[in-house]
């Protein structure tokens, strides 16, 4: 090949020019080259450039520009060829290319196409391009600094964007509208949007690019009432800009996010008036925001319309079911999708996991599972983090753990979904060991890593490793989140520590939740008197109570005896109509044997519907604890008959029944159809049946029955059979019991003062004293004795004669119901 003299031989060598051989090489192209060959011009090459498809017809152009002698003289073809390396990745070869050519550009032209080749090859040259431009003396003109903020835009570099922003407005470039626009779209990609939106405010002349920029951004960081509010000053701006493409398929996603339909559907009608439904990216968008506003009618309705339906298509329609939770929908279009012959991508797999998982469709599930692997696409983080969840969901959290190990990169949400396939699944030591790895791998937490994580502490009693994230939660500033102090509230009030959960309680923010743990967790300490003071405080406050608040405070007022505060609340549980409920029900079930008034228990378990075994039981202990033997015999029966299955709770009634009776047979043979119904007796129902045969006299075979155990007797099994010494006078039995009772639990007061007692009813006083000694030595002290008693609407107690507690009941108020 012979080159122009002219052209460098090191130019040459680097670009490693082909010969025009291999310019005949492509079919097409070839013809092209023939053409131009035969009528020869600068336009025919300027003309091969934008046809080139290939790195190597670029380079076939331009040799062949080199060979005829219009390189590096024309500018043009110069800016043509180094526009085309850098859309191929080849910034060097534009760059080489800039350097032979600069001496012949008289303007910032060639400049302006080397700052923007480098943008578009993604090549940072630290601003040489343009610092060199300024120092050659090379006036910028309106195209220059839009090039150069779309580097700094790219790279984030805010520094030199400001700099070269206080140099446009000091040349007077700050009017132009495109500089303005390239102004607006920098500060917005650096995340500065107060910045974008003053540049938006400030520029004279706006167009429809400068107004899609400022809605955009706007919806990008979550501004939607501003972006709506532009988009509204858009509609009516003078002189008119008329809303295109980009400004309907920007604006739709911020009405889905809003749910705002009624502008959505103004939208809609824009959209149709100018000819815009036949873009199946307006279509998309459209079913995509009816279907965040619940109007899936609507969203089926636009997806049946659009003529060219892809993949998003059908991954907006079955997102919008799924928003909504309208599973059975999107697992129906799912189907169709496939039978469509459409391809489900990442996105469609993603969306149907937790589908399948909500509808219990495991199977399924692992049928796209399967899917996913043959597709290759199971490493999608997305996809992962779906199968990770419907595997917790469905109890296979081995193979939740596998996907989870076997990722290759992990985000948050891989963390806080493996955090909570943990939780889930009862392995709450693994939950927390794996918060720990996750600090460890430098991941941060965020709320809902802690309102995963707590509840396990809660389970597993860690008050210290609560405490531990409680500290981090106040450092990173999340205590003010409502699910984060409801966490915390109910990890330490499951922890037994009330005092510290009411702190977080006074302190954040509150709703129905908030006071319902506190309600549940005083209700079952000794301080019930605080639950109901809770409950009066939520109704005042105008909070609508539910179902488990009802639960909390009736379970207080049944530790206090309180049958004329648990009436009222009955009262109210009518008005409200949730007395029919099981839950609250039973509740009131168990407020109302507790209280002793069978009657109106009976008459709540006559109308309940569908009576489960803890209505049962209930009744049956009730009946029980009256003595009303014969009716509680016959509610076991009847409780088969109504075909509600017994459970270990039902024969603890029966058998206490039986014991209180002294029904021995009857015992014997309830006890033995536990193992008929492959029921494992625990220690309560061991515990019945001591007590059973001991109250009987049967001593020995209690204490046989004792010693044959597979399991340790605890203190229940032992004090049964020290209750039923104490009973017959078997001072030598009761002495062996009361052994094993102070050694598993010596601070029990209650066995030491039986034992005592029992010594000091045989007239063995120095024995009964020797008793009393050990219990001071150790410590074991008696609790005093305290009463309830009501007068009006007030429960008072009092300990030794002496008030020690009032309960204020001023908020049964028919206005606050």
């Amino acid at each position: 090949m012979i080159f122009h003299s002219h052209v460098p031989l090191q130019f040459k060598h680097k670009l490693k020019l082909p010969s025009l051989t291999t310019l005949t090489k492509t079919t097409r192209f070839s013809s092209l080259v023939s053409t131009s060959l035969q009528s020869f011009n600068h336009t025919n090459l300027l003309q091969l450039c934008t046809l080139c498809h290939t790195l190597s017809q670029i380079k076939q152009v331009h040799a062949f520009a080199v060979f005829h002698g219009f390189l590096p003289r024309s500018v043009s073809l110069c800016a043509s060829l180094i526009l085309r390396y850098a859309s191929f990745g080849h910034p060097t070869a534009a760059h080489i290319l800039f350097q032979h050519s600069v001496a012949y550009s008289r303007s910032a032209f060639l400049w302006n196409t080397i700052i923007r080749a480098n943008s578009i090859a993604g090549f940072f040259d630290g601003y040489s391009n343009y610092n060199a431009m300024v120092r050659a003396g090379v006036k910028p003109d309106e195209c220059t600094y839009p090039f150069v903020l779309k580097v700094c835009s790219d790279f984030v570099e805010v520094h030199k964007g400001r700099e070269v922003h206080g140099v446009v407005f000091k040349l007077g470039f700050d009017g132009d509208v495109f500089v303005g626009n390239t102004l607006s779209a920098f500060y917005g990609n650096c995340g500065l949007l107060d910045d974008a939106t003053k540049v938006f405010d400030e520029m004279p002349e706006r167009d429809k690019v400068s107004w899609n920029t400022v809605i955009g951004l706007c919806s990008l960081y979550g501004f939607y009432k501003k972006a709506l509010r532009f988009f509204k000053e858009m509609a009516v701006a003078v002189p008119r800009i008329q809303p295109d493409l980009v400004t309907v398929v920007s604006v739709l996603p911020v009405c889905a996010e809003t749910e705002d339909e009624v502008m959505a559907t103004n939208v809609h009608c824009y959209a149709m008036k100018v000819g815009l439904l036949s873009n199946v990216k307006v279509g998309n968008a459209l079913v995509d925001v009816y279907g965040k506003c619940g109007n899936e009618k609507a969203s089926r309705k636009v997806f049946d319309e659009i003529d060219e339906r892809n993949v998003v298509s059908w991954n907006a329609i079955i997102t919008s079911f799924s928003f909504r939770g309208k599973y059975i929908d999107a697992f129906d279009v799912f189907r169709l999708m496939i039978g469509a012959g459409v391809t489900p991508n990442s996105v469609t797999i993603s969306s149907m996991l937790p589908v399948l998982g909500e509808l219990g469709l495991f199977k399924l599930g692992m049928e796209v599972h399967g899917f996913s692997l043959r597709m290759n696409i199971d490493s999608d983080v997305f996809i992962a983090n779906a199968l990770i969840d419907m595997y917790a969901k469905s109890g296979y959290s081995r193979i939740a753990s596998t996907i989870f190990n076997k990722m290759g990169g992990r985000n948050i949400v891989s963390w806080n979904v493996m955090i909570a396939n943990f939780a889930q699944n009862k392995l709450e030591f693994e939950a927390v060991e794996l918060v720990r790895q996750m600090q460890d791998k430098g991941e941060i937490l965020n709320n809902v890593t802690f309102t995963n994580v707590l509840p396990a502490c809660a389970r597993l009693g860690f008050l210290n490793v609560g405490k531990e994230i409680h500290a981090r939660i106040i450092r990173v500033g999340s205590s003010l989140d409502l699910f984060v102090s409801n966490a915390l509230t109910d990890m330490y009030s499951k922890c037994g520590c009330l005092n510290l959960a009411h702190n977080v309680f006074n302190i954040s923010v509150r709703d129905e939740v908030s006071y319902n743990i506190l309600i549940i967790g005083y209700s079952r300490t000794n301080e019930c008197s605080e639950s109901i003071s809770l409950f009066s405080e939520m109704i005042l406050l105008g909070m609508a109570p539910d179902i488990v608040s009802f639960m909390g405070v009736i379970s207080a007022c049944a530790n206090l005896a309180s049958v004329r505060q648990g009436k009222e609340i009955h009262g109210l549980l009518v008005r409200k109509l949730f007395h029919s409920h099981l839950f609250a029900a039973n509740s009131l079930l168990d407020l109302y044997t507790r209280c002793g008034r069978i009657d109106l228990a009976t008459k709540v378990f006559d109308t309940i519907p569908n009576k489960d075994v803890a209505s049962w039981n209930t009744m049956i202990l009730g009946y029980g604890m009256r003595g009303e033997l014969g009716t509680a015999m016959n509610l076991f029966e009847a409780m088969k008959e109504d075909g509600v299955e017994y459970d270990s709770v039902s024969f603890i009634a029966v058998l206490t029944v039986c014991s209180h009776g002294g029904l021995i047979e009857k015992g014997r043979k309830y006890f033995k159809m536990m193992s008929d119904l492959n029921i494992e007796p625990m220690h309560t129902h061991y515990a019945c049946m001591v007590d059973l045969l001991g109250r009987a006299g049967l001593m020995q075979e209690a204490l046989d029955l004792i010693r044959g155990l597979s399991i340790v007797p605890d203190t229940n099994i032992w004090g049964a059979l020290l209750g039923a010494c104490r009973i017959h006078g078997n001072i030598e039995l009761g002495h062996l019991a009361a052994e094993h009772l102070f050694k598993l639990k010596p601070q029990h007061c209650g066995y030491y003062i039986l034992l005592s007692n029992m010594y000091a009813e045989a007239e063995r006083w120095e024995e009964a004293n020797k008793v009393r000694e050990l219990m001071r030595s150790r410590g074991a002290k008696k609790n005093p004795g305290c009463s309830w008693v009501q007068i009006g609407d007030q429960v008072h107690a009092f300990l030794v004669g002496e008030k020690i507690d009032s309960l204020d009941n001023d908020f049964w108020i028919s206005d606050c119901c």
